[in-house]
């Protein structure tokens, strides 16, 4: 019989449309709200990290210890203990490791006893051990030793990734004994004592968020969010360490558990709430609590339409019903909800409920159950796209991303059973974080394959920090090492004083000829010469009073060319005039005969102050017909060539006499000159009554230790590692320059990219893999540890440092090759520090004092550019040298500044004596 309308039928029918409409327009929140939840959600995080103890904020943030996601090299077996409200499930998860990782899972799940959630909780914990050692003794296996993961999915006080206290019991569980106390340390000890076949060591107790993220990560793309929407609801996500503030950590990452549920319970999202939301929160059993859980989780969605639909049907909303009212609350379920979207069987779905609920149910009103099952489906969606949104924005702004591309691992009864939740949360995401480009990875088995993949990953990094350590410790300089090197030093320093001794010393001790260093009586205009690596520098050096401004420079840098500098001697010096007549051109100096000082940063014996013959070559330089040679003669040949201008060099000064001098000049207590860049050296004032090597013993004279060479002859080879004697092996000048091969910036990235290549070589680093890059000499400069040693430097400029090098860098390896940097730059200055200390305590010595106060001059890249080098130096001067307070002062300029005034000096000291 065909339906025949009835007078007034069409105007009910618009009263209905109208009471929906007015009904459903409280869940249909705009882009502007939505908006405003993100940006509520990113300041509950906010909250949430900066609080040092948990409980203050509304969302605590709850650090999980995960602190690396899988990167396809795992391999081995991993167990897995899963307790939930009936059962216990033990999983055994293989990986293999390959190029693509591939994963076999065995598991068997025991019924739990109802006994069990009551009694005192060690029956528990025997129960499950037991059901481990069943699950292992049936599948027959022959291997003995496992790593475990525990999923325990209850409240906990988590402080590390193996430890975690249990606050409340949930879900019918309330066994006595367990709360506060540790739930591995407890299963552990059942494990212990009912697997006694096995070693079973408890890597990790994970909640079932974390598992679910886990269970979705690969090699190639790692996932860094975990998001569960089922009863309940929770996300996780990789967050940088040096935000979470109850660590205390700057490097790495952390998985944090936002505990989601409890956003809003401080009101955040009072202003959206319905009253349908206030029923029934009010009908709860935890009244004002868990608010974004009631709003998209699974629990109680069903209860929102329930409401709904009770509120139309007593306003004579749904058109088919004899009713006023709806049965109790509880009558609509979440899955029937679900069934009721389903584009062909919904509708059907629909009858089949309002049946139920004692309607009778046209079809216009199965069709308003499907809107309104729709509707509350769709802001659950939109919340929860809200909330992510908030999650990705912060991990890009975090890692300073223009743009994020990442995975999101998802799992629960929404997501499972309504295929149409992800494509409205990626529809809602494109909006509300448009800068991201989010791929969603349905989990397998978060409880199980990914509990076992955090343990998998965390053994992982585990073995990977023992490798690392063990090699690094090879490194390491205990005091004792280092108060060891600060004596051989003194040894090498007398034996090289000694006129008897000197040819077999290390440290050749030279002469400088360098008698004072400035009084501030110096005045006039002085040519200075710069060569000590790749630039070579003229400078004209105007001295004034220090009323008419002190010191003036102008100066001009010019290349030395590899061809020259290992070229012939000829072709050097020629090259260096021709340089000075450049200069001396664009000065309008030609003509004039200037006083001129000559730095030369290469060992050289010094006869006088104006004779240097090269010892030899060091930083790359190996010109022919040089060593044995006078340079300053060199120079003057090179001068009369070109025939058309004269030099009066007064003075050849080693870089570091000069460094000494310059700083000199501001500091009258300044009496060491330390040079540590791409070389390194130091000298120092010595009482002319120790110098053996001059006549004389009256006052006294810088001496040019070049303590470089410290080591050449075999007494450093106790501290020198297999890195330090391949960069060694592989130098121009292998067994020469020890002590600058452990020190100095020509030589640390050598050292580094050595140390990465191994660790490369054992899987530790880059998944195995060093790229041709790395693999060339000298391609991992020194600048890039003091780069990587920044302070505040974001993980993703270390990453893109060593991605400029072809390697594929995971955060784990950036942190790794920031501790190698570190403690190799950490050495050298320790190194640096001895020596230093060996040098201001024989000064001490010298001058029979009980406390020095002296000053150190320091120029070189490494010393100044590097973010910790000056003061690790400092403080291990500090402990070597208590009795003596060091100043350490940097340069302005010694090479070129120290050169102009050795020359001053010289000619005030000769204007004098002539007076």
């Amino acid at each position: 019989m065909e339906n025949v309308a009835q007078p007034g039928q069409k105007s009910g029918s618009n009263h209905v449309t109208k009471l929906m409409q007015k009904s459903l327009q409280p869940l249909n929140l705009s882009q502007e709200q939505l908006r405003q939840v993100k940006g509520r959600m990113l300041e509950a995080m906010e909250r949430g990290l900066s609080q040092r103890e948990e409980g203050k904020a509304t969302m605590s943030m709850l650090p999980t210890y995960v602190r690396a996601t899988l990167d396809g090299t795992e391999r081995g077996d991993f167990l897995v203990l899963e307790l939930s409200q009936k059962q216990v499930r033990a999983v055994r998860v293989q990986l293999t490791g390959i190029e693509q990782q591939q994963v076999q899972v065995q598991d068997h799940a025991y019924d739990i006893q109802e006994k069990f959630l009551k009694e005192d909780g060690k029956q528990l914990f025997s129960f499950m051990a037991k059901c481990l050692a069943k699950f292992l003794d049936s599948h027959g296996k022959t291997q003995t030793d496992f790593s475990l993961g525990f999923s325990f999915p209850f409240h906990c006080h988590q402080t590390g990734l193996d430890h975690s206290e249990l606050i409340s019991w949930t879900k019918g569980f309330q066994c006595p004994g367990v709360e506060g106390e540790d739930v591995v340390q407890l299963l552990q000890q059942a494990i212990d004592q009912h697997c006694k076949r096995y070693h079973i060591r408890i890597i990790a107790v994970v909640n079932d968020t974390v598992g679910t993220m886990m269970s979705c990560s690969s090699g190639d793309e790692p996932c860094e969010i975990g998001l569960v929407v089922d009863a309940g609801t929770n996300s996780c996500y990789m967050e940088e360490a040096r935000h979470v503030a109850v660590l205390g950590e700057n490097e790495g990452r952390m998985c944090v558990n936002m505990e989601w549920g409890s956003f809003g319970d401080d009101g955040a999202l009072d202003d959206l709430l319905t009253d349908y939301d206030r029923c029934l929160d009010q009908e709860s059993h935890n009244p004002g609590k868990q608010r974004f859980e009631k709003l998209i989780s699974s629990l109680y969605l069903g209860d929102v339409v329930h409401h709904i639909l009770d509120r139309l049907v007593s306003q004579g909303g749904l058109s088919g019903g004899i009713i006023t009212a709806l049965p109790t609350r509880g009558k609509v379920k979440t899955c029937r909800v679900l069934e009721i979207l389903h584009e062909q069987e919904g509708l059907a779905k629909a009858k089949s409920l309002l049946m139920e609920l004692g309607l009778e149910g046209s079809d216009l009103d199965c069709f308003h159950v499907q809107q309104v099952c729709q509707a509350v489906c769709n802001r659950s969606a939109n919340l929860c796209a809200a909330g992510l949104a908030a999650i990705l924005t912060r991990i890009r702004i975090a890692r300073e991303l223009p743009q994020l591309k990442i995975a999101v691992g998802i799992d629960g009864e929404m997501f499972r059973k309504q295929a149409q939740y992800s494509h409205m949360l990626k529809q809602k995401l494109k909006f509300l974080a448009p800068e991201c480009d989010i791929t969603f990875v349905q989990s397998k088995d978060g409880g199980g394959r990914g509990v076992a993949m955090v343990t998998a990953a965390a053994a992982r990094l585990f073995a990977q920090r023992q490798q690392l350590q063990s090699l690094l410790n090879q490194l390491h300089m205990s005091t004792e090492n280092l108060c060891k090197v600060q004596a051989l030093l003194r040894r090498e320093m007398e034996l090289g004083l000694a006129k008897e001794t000197n040819v077999i010393a290390s440290t050749r001790m030279l002469p400088s000829y360098v008698r004072s260093i400035p009084d501030g009586s110096e005045r006039g205009d002085f040519l200075a010469l710069d060569l000590g690596g790749t630039n070579f520098r003229v400078l004209l050096v105007q001295v004034h009073s220090q009323e008419q401004g002190g010191v003036h420079i102008f100066s001009e840098v010019y290349s030395i060319p590899p061809q020259v500098a290992q070229g012939t001697g000829t072709q050097l010096f020629d090259h260096i005039v021709t340089c000075i007549v450049d200069f001396q051109t664009k000065q309008g100096m030609m003509g004039q005969k200037l006083p001129l000082g000559f730095t030369f940063s290469f060992p050289c014996k010094q006869t006088s102050l104006d004779q240097g013959i090269l010892v030899r070559w060091t930083k790359g330089f190996s010109a022919s017909d040089c060593v044995g040679k006078d340079v300053v003669q060199l120079l003057r040949e090179a001068v009369k060539r070109q025939q058309h201008f004269d030099l009066d060099v007064v003075a050849i000064v080693n870089d570091t006499v000069g460094t000494m001098m310059s700083c000199g000049y501001d500091d009258p207590n300044c009496e060491v000159g330390l040079i540590v860049g791409t070389g390194t050296n130091a000298c120092y004032m010595e009482e002319m009554q120790n110098v053996g090597t001059v006549e004389g013993e009256e006052g006294r004279m810088c001496i040019n230790m070049e303590w470089g060479a410290f080591g050449d002859n075999g007494c450093l080879e106790p501290f020198m590692t297999t890195f330090d004697q391949t960069v060694d092996k592989a130098s121009i000048n292998p067994g020469q320059q020890r002590f600058e091969k452990l020190i100095s910036g020509m030589y640390l990235g050598e050292i580094v990219r050595h140390i990465l290549l191994k660790l490369a070589g054992q899987g530790t680093l880059f998944r195995g893999q060093a790229s041709p890059a790395l693999q060339t000499k000298d391609l991992f400069p020194t600048k890039f540890l003091s780069v990587i040693e920044s302070d505040g430097l974001a993980q993703r400029q270390v990453r893109a440092i060593l991605e400029e090098l072809g390697l594929r860098v995971s955060c784990e390896d950036g942190m790794m090759v920031r501790e190698v940097c570190q403690v190799v730059s950490h050495r050298a200055a320790q190194l640096c520090g001895a020596a230093v200390a060996a040098v201001v305590e024989k000064i001490r010595e010298n001058r029979a004092l009980e406390q020095l106060e002296v000053t150190v001059g320091v120029d070189g890249t490494l010393y100044k550019l590097h973010p910790h080098f000056s003061q690790q130096v400092k403080e291990t001067v500090k402990v070597l040298a208590p009795c003596c307070s060091v100043t350490f002062l940097q340069s302005e300029d010694g090479s070129g500044k120290g050169a102009a005034l050795i020359a001053a000096v010289a000619c005030r000291a000769a204007q004098q004596q002539n007076a």
